[in-house]
């Protein structure tokens, strides 16, 4: 079908259309949890010296989806002696000055792995085998997360067992969650843990700021929601049963030490890791060699029944999930002060002062990240699908859309395809200086967009 003459409107339409929600399978129903009598469970206190060994603490990131077999194998193993890198606090101030927020995502990914490289890592181990990087440093992620943040938080923040925090242990092959109803108090959780039990806080990015930043930025890496447990088990002590997960993991050792068993991968394919940035409607119109690979590759799975297949459409509804899952951007103090955020409006002297923030066609705009925003249709409306107004906790809020006006759409998609190049208000494709106007008013309220100068009042 000819396409490149036809409005934008039409193509979303057009690929768009029919196209059902995906069937996701039902969960299986939750274990029934062991309650404790008055919140105490009476387990057997371990030997004194024992609980005084190093403790175990773990941090795991998560990204695509991925199995593991039973099939146990040695990791590939890099020391990464006599390197240098930086440090994470000093490195998430630098990257504050990256430009474009897919290369920031690139140099923190790096940073992950170094001193393996990005290249050989996708090539050689990623859903292939497991890959062990020694540093000999054990202060290299000192500033992500430590037990005594956890600490704090529990003191400090209204933590909820089941919500934010499981109480898990492992004994002669049983698996037993220890969760009491309600907030999560230091008196009782440490009671839990020197009884033997393993803390996993579910979310920790609600609550900190280093991780919220750093799983907020790999989620261009991986166009997928980045997500976060921390564990903290007893010295010689287990808290959860041999398993495998759905997803890839990345188990950063963060305090004492631990024995790690891991098993080799099942076999399985999965799509490109940078999939959202060539498919879907917004990309049907670009020419672009990996959209046809990933055609073919679409075609080879279906076989016959890829005529009739909307990938674009079906990568869209990836795309709307993914979205939902992506926690709000980390904002820079300068993208702070050119932004929604910065705006000088305030109460003084009994009256609302300088709520009027004065866009003009010449006014320099870019949206505030690369995945911020996406245009997505159902057949009869294209939605703007954005992040900047989600929960730092995973999902707490309904997906946040906007229902573009038919004169609105090649403009949102020519801001899209702008970044990170900011672009005149002026310049957007609208027929009328009202529509242009009236788009990046919307996009300024929303947070979506920040402007390459700070905004005065009129």
């Amino acid at each position: 079908m000819e396409r490149k003459h036809m409005s934008a409107l039409s193509i979303y339409q057009s690929l768009s259309g029919g196209t059902k929600p995906q069937v996701q399978a039902k969960s299986p129903p939750a274990k029934k949890t062991k309650r404790k009598e008055n919140g105490i469970q009476p387990n057997k206190k371990p030997n004194k010296k024992k609980r005084m060994r190093a403790l175990k603490s773990s941090m795991r990131l998560s990204s695509s989806e991925k199995e593991k077999s039973k099939a146990e194998k040695d990791c590939e193993t890099h020391n990464g002696e006599g390197f240098e890198s930086p440090a994470l606090d000093a490195l998430l101030t630098d990257l504050t000055k990256v430009n474009n927020s897919r290369d920031r995502a690139n140099r923190l990914f790096q940073w992950l792995l170094h001193p393996v490289q990005d290249k050989s890592f996708f090539r050689d181990n990623w859903e292939k085998k497991p890959i062990l990087i020694q540093r000999q440093n054990p202060d290299y992620y000192k500033g992500l997360f430590s037990t005594a943040e956890f600490d704090h938080i529990l003191r400090n923040e209204d933590v909820q067992y089941a919500v934010n925090l499981d109480v898990t242990s492992y004994t002669n092959g049983k698996r037993e969650t220890h969760n009491p109803p309600g907030r999560a108090l230091p008196y009782t959780v440490w009671d839990f843990y020197e009884s033997g039990c393993s803390l996993r806080m579910l979310n920790p990015q609600a609550f900190s700021s280093s991780v919220w930043q750093v799983l907020s930025i790999l989620q261009e890496k991986f166009g997928s929601m980045v997500g976060a447990n921390v564990y903290l088990t007893p010295a010689g002590t287990q808290g959860f049963a041999p398993h495998y997960d759905d997803i890839e993991a990345f188990i950063l050792q963060l305090e004492g030490k631990k024995h790690w068993r891991v098993y080799n991968p099942r076999p399985h394919i999965l799509m490109p890791l940078d999939y959202l940035q060539f498919m879907g409607v917004q990309n049907s119109e670009k020419e672009d060699p990996r959209r046809d690979k990933f055609i073919a590759h679409v075609e080879g799975l279906m076989k016959k029944l890829v005529s009739f297949a909307p990938a674009d459409a079906a990568v869209d509804q990836k795309a709307r999930d993914f979205l939902h899952d992506c926690l709000p951007p980390v904002l820079s103090a300068e993208e702070k002060a050119s932004s929604v955020y910065g705006a000088p409006a305030r109460w003084g002297d009994g009256e609302a002062l300088d709520v009027t923030v004065q866009l003009k066609g010449q006014t320099q705009i870019r949206l505030v990240r690369a995945g911020a925003a996406r245009l997505c249709g159902d057949g009869e409306t294209v939605s703007l699908f954005y992040t900047t107004e989600n929960s730092r906790v995973y999902r707490k809020e309904e997906p946040k859309s906007i229902e573009m006006k038919a004169e609105h759409i090649d403009a949102m998609e020519f801001l899209i395809h702008s970044y990170p190049k900011f672009v005149s208000v002026a310049s957007l494709p609208c027929e009328k200086m009202e529509a242009k106007m009236s788009l990046a008013e919307l996009l300024f309220e929303k947070g979506l967009i920040h402007t390459a100068e700070p905004l005065t009042a009129e």
